[in-house]
């Protein structure tokens, strides 16, 4: 509609032949004389256009050829249709080749649809724009920077601060200024980094208001009783942002908490508003564009800018140039450059690639450069850099491309004068707590009350308690505000009740809307994906899965070989081994000096074999002769009393304790077999049932109370039970015996808090969360809540039974077992082979090519030599002649 208006208004405007007066009123005539004529609108009466127009007559005065080139200046007066009709003027009557002004993209757009005979010409833009030029509008340039960059750099401050939700403010002046646009923009950007804008506030004209003071401040108290405390100017007059910041200040929304962001259009120009507009802007904190203010001709142009400025404004006490003053002469000076080098008779399109294709590097930089924003915090009577932003670096220490980049800003002074960082939003004022208490909703119906248990006293107002409400009650302890709430029963499902958080339709003859029921529910509620589409999720209380739960029956088919059972596999195999091993040693150590281990080769295998297993019951009665066989059986049997005496306790409980099997374990055999099973239909596990693990829904059952499974599934009305894990503990821990868990388990979210999508309580509540559960209380809460009952027998049914032994308990005692037995091994075998020496020396013979072979022989031919001649000292010993000499003849070679 105001665009029909604006497109009628300008039409007049041009049909009544309005005359815009320039500050030179040349003519066509006179312009004829000239290399070119530049048309330029700007607004007369901001301090924008105030800059820009002193900044390109400064231009035309700086142009070596400015006298051959006329510039015709006109007023916008602030309005989108005087600015198109100005600018079809200045084509029009003035011939200008040139346009260069704050016109918009929609308003360069409206010129050409609007003025048809007129020619199309280089429009140059000093204002901001978010849209690529249409085909159409071909000869369109903007001068400054994408508007879209302006919303990433806001998107950049609310991320690296974790700022959830944010509220957007902006001037409504003209519709084709696309104010309303840009929260559109930024609204998608803030979206990529998890964020969103909860409400949006324009502001109009002060120029249009009877009283800005007033309405400015009504709208500040409206925005001042929301939660959210995080508020960015969008853009803005500097007026308005003024006006804004001065009542902000004056109702205590410059105060600790608060976060008060500005753009590039309010923060180029602090540096021209005074002291006192500066103490009420306290904290905020804003980016501008950046420009170099070091070097020799910025340090001239400013010097003779103040000058100038000052002249014709004694009024105002700043007059710096800001960057739209340094984009404006610079504008102007490319022009009159590209005029002055194509000539007189230059055409659109030359005029335009002549200008893009300027090599000329201005006070605000090179057109093609990629714009960086410099971040200030406004601190006393000046601005404090903070860094700096780019598109390519994102936030960074200095201006250049190659600057070291930074994940946050350094340490900002915030409004209130608090360092840390503000939480972005706060709890409802405590004047407004009785009336704006959060509804908070809770089943009403649940099927384990030990979450939630309503109850109702004699006025029908509801007591609500429970293991979830305490919870709830202990993490709002956690945070550092009040939170005041009301516990509203709700009589639904849990999936209408979480809906309930995002919308209610309240419809009737004259209108329909739609708004949220419940500020939060609290309960005993699933975290789902589904249920993501309608409310957001605090980190989970307490984890959960789906398991289900069937009646246990006695286990009889592995009781024949239960005495087997006390032992793992291994334990008995290595048992064995090592039994055997020692019978080994202790024959190897008797069979020649004792009788009882002599005999036929079969007697003997069969006298080790004997005396091993025996001694697992110390029944050996064979007489031991050799010292080392009694240190082996020693060793041996001290083994053995250890495990006999483990494998008897092992083998006493699993005949004590009853062994129970899952009468079901299969889920496909309950499909395949339509069995009836229960579950809670409020809740999300019959849907669940259905539609993931494929069970018909004939075949569901709704069970509405805990002490109603029993019965169902003990008569086999039920062939199982489906609930989640916590509800299944409770109600093992109230139904003790002939229940147990079995099959597998489907991981869930666990149970959370719900919030409306966005709310920045589910981040304090999340984390109020997680400090309950590092302080161990919450397990302490479920342990009061959830395991209450008392039980005469086992808490649960036992399914498993004592578990076998492993050989690892007892490992110490078999490696002392082993070591004892291998160490008299390897002493028999040597007092074996000194006494059969020659057998070694017939072995080193055969195997020269060995050495062990050669020591061992070595070493027993010196201890032969040794009792030879301890035999030859001692005449009352002889050794048999024939022996040595076959030992003798052994040992010589053979040739």
């Amino acid at each position: 509609m105001y665009g029909v208006l604006t497109f009628f208004s300008v039409s007049l405007l041009i049909l009544s032949k309005a005359t815009i007066i320039g500050d030179k009123d040349e003519g066509y005539t006179k312009a004829n004389r000239f290399i070119g004529c530049i048309g330029a609108i700007v607004e007369y009466t901001s301090r924008i256009g105030k800059e820009e127009k002193k900044a390109m007559e400064m231009a035309m005065e700086d142009s070596p050829n400015g006298s051959n080139i006329v510039l015709h200046v006109v007023d916008s007066h602030g309005n989108s249709a005087q600015a198109i009709s100005a600018a079809i003027d200045l084509i029009h009557k003035q011939r200008v080749q040139g346009l260069i002004g704050a016109l918009t993209l929609q308003e360069a757009t409206l010129t050409n649809e609007i003025g048809k005979s007129t020619k199309e010409i280089p429009i140059i833009s000093l204002a901001t724009v978010s849209l690529t030029p249409p085909s159409r509008l071909r000869f369109f340039i903007p001068l400054a920077q994408d508007i879209s960059l302006h919303m990433r750099c806001i998107a950049s401050i609310i991320g690296s601060n974790r700022w959830r939700k944010i509220i957007a403010i902006y001037e409504d002046s003209n519709t084709y200024t696309s104010d309303s646009g840009i929260i559109t923009l930024l609204s998608d950007v803030l979206r990529d980094i998890g964020s969103d804008i909860e409400h949006h506030s324009s502001f109009p004209p002060l120029a249009s208001l009877p009283d800005p003071k007033t309405v400015v401040r009504e709208e500040l108290k409206k925005l001042k009783s929301r939660q959210c405390k995080v508020f960015v100017i969008v853009q803005s007059s500097l007026p308005l942002a003024i006006a804004i910041f001065k009542e902000a200040k004056k109702i205590g929304m410059m105060e600790k908490g608060y976060v008060w962001i500005t753009t590039d259009s309010i923060t180029s120009l602090l540096n021209s508003v005074n002291s006192s507009v500066l103490s009420s802007m306290q904290g905020i904190l804003g980016f501008k564009s950046y420009f170099s203010d070091t070097s020799a001709s910025f340090r001239d142009f400013k010097a003779r800018f103040w000058h100038k400025y000052h002249s014709q404004y004694p009024q105002e006490e700043s007059v710096n140039p800001s960057i739209f003053a340094l984009r404006a002469y610079d504008a102007i000076t490319t022009m009159a450059q590209s005029m002055e080098k194509i000539g007189a008779d230059s055409t659109a399109i030359e005029l335009f690639q002549g200008f893009l294709s300027s090599d000329y590097k201005g006070l605000s930089g090179k057109l093609s450069q990629q714009p960086t924003f410099c971040i200030v915090n406004v601190v006393g009577k000046s601005q404090v850099e903070l860094g700096f932003w780019s598109k390519e670096l994102g936030f960074s220490e200095n201006e250049r491309s190659g600057g070291e980049s930074m994940e946050v800003l350094k340490p900002v002074y915030w409004p209130g004068g608090s360092r840390s960082v503000p939480r972005g939003w706060t709890a409802l004022d405590s004047s407004d707590a009785a009336k704006k208490r959060m509804k908070i909703g809770v089943p009403s119906r649940p099927a384990f009350t030990q979450f939630v248990r309503v109850n109702y006293d004699h006025r029908n107002h509801p007591h609500v308690t429970g293991f979830s409400v305490k919870v709830f009650d202990t993490v709002l302890k956690q945070l550092p505000y009040k939170l005041p709430y009301e516990l509203v029963p709700f009589n639904g499902s849990y999936d209408d009740m979480v809906e309930q958080v995002y919308l209610k339709v309240n419809t009737n003859e004259f209108c329909s809307f739609v708004e949220k029921t419940f500020d939060a529910v609290v309960g005993d509620t699933t975290i789902m994906a589904d249920r993501y589409r309608y409310a957001e999720f605090s980190q989970p209380y307490a984890k959960s899965s789906l398991v289900m739960v069937v009646t246990v029956q006695p286990e009889k088919s592995q009781e024949a070989w239960m005495f087997l059972k006390p032992f793992t596999k291994e334990m008995w195999i290595l048992t064995a081994a090592l039994g055997v091993f020692t019978g080994f040693v202790v024959w190897l150590n008797e069979y020649d000096i004792n009788p009882e281990f002599g005999g036929t080769i079969s007697y003997q295998i069969g006298t080790f074999v004997w005396f091993s297993f025996t001694t697992l019951f110390f029944a050996q009665r064979e007489p031991l002769k050799s010292n080392l066989s009694r240190l082996v059986v020693a060793t041996w049997l001290f083994l053995v009393l250890i495990v006999i005496s483990s494998y008897t306790a092992s083998l006493t409980s699993m005949l004590t304790v009853s062994r129970f099997k899952p009468s079901v374990t299969d889920i496909e055999f309950l499909k395949r077999t339509n069995a009836a099973v229960g579950c809670d239909a409020n809740s999300f596990i019959i849907t669940y049932l259905v539609e993931v693990l494929g069970f018909k829904i004939e075949n569901i059952v709704n069970v509405s109370s805990i002490d109603d499974y029993p019965e169902a599934l003990s008569s086999g009305k039920l062939a199982a039970a489906f609930f989640v894990t916590l509800h299944a503990k409770v109600f093992l821990a109230k139904y003790c015996n002939g229940f147990t868990i079995a099959g597998p388990s489907f991981e869930l979210g666990g149970f959370g808090f719900v919030f409306p999508k966005g709310s920045p309580l589910a981040f304090d509540i999340s984390e109020a969360i997680l400090r309950v559960t590092e302080s161990g209380e919450m397990q302490k809460l479920e342990d009061d809540f959830l395991s209450s009952y008392n039980c005469s027998t086992f808490q649960s049914t036992q399914i498993t039974g004592t578990p076998p032994l492993s050989p690892r308990p007892f490992s110490g005692f078999f490696f002392i077992s082993a070591g004892v037995s291998i160490m008299s091994l390897f002493t028999v075998l040597v007092r074996r082979l000194r006494n059969h020496w020659q057998l070694v020396s017939y072995i080193q013979f055969r195997f020269p090519d060995i050495r062990i072979w050669s020591w061992a022989s070595t070493l027993l031919m010196k201890h032969y030599i040794l009792k030879r001649d301890a035999r030859s000292n001692n005449p009352n010993q002889t050794a048999p002649a024939t022996h040595v000499e076959e030992e003798l003849t052994i040992t010589e070679p053979i040739s």
